[in-house]
């Protein structure tokens, strides 16, 4: 289990990130704060900077962005039941999070489906479509 450091202890935003498991390595949080994806107090940060009890942490891991109050320090990683304890994510957040849940469920983004040039083969069928409906050049 975690044991809670005191208040006047010092420890770096992403080992805090790390310990309460929103990234699986320290590298990975590290990466994530010199990317500007993790704002404490509304404010781009770096790696260094001290994690305080109530800091207000917002994270954007994939599309997911969450946005935490923290309420103790752990300098060390532990079970998932114990790092949820050292933060406790504000209301907004889970209501933006089961919106987002919400509309997965009606179906995916049609955006997230486009990856860029069409093949070869997809190039011919939308060239024979657009031939068939008479707009071609």
């Amino acid at each position: 289990m975690i044991a809670a450091m005191e208040d006047k202890a010092r420890l770096r935003i992403d080992k805090w990130l790390w310990a309460a498991r929103f990234f699986k390595t320290r590298t990975l949080a590290a990466q994530a704060v010199d990317l500007g994806r993790v704002r404490v107090n509304g404010e781009r940060v770096k790696p260094a900077r001290e994690a305080r009890v109530g800091d207000r942490v917002e994270v954007q891991a994939g599309e997911v962005r969450r946005e935490v109050v923290i309420l103790a320090l752990a300098a060390q990683r532990g079970p998932a039941s114990a790092a949820q304890q050292l933060y406790e994510e504000t209301a907004d957040s889970v209501a933006r999070r089961e919106r987002r849940r919400e509309l997965a469920r009606y179906g995916a983004e049609p955006a997230h489906a486009i990856r860029g040039r069409p093949t070869k083969r997809e190039g011919r069928l939308l060239r024979s479509a657009r031939d068939r409906l008479g707009e071609g050049d």
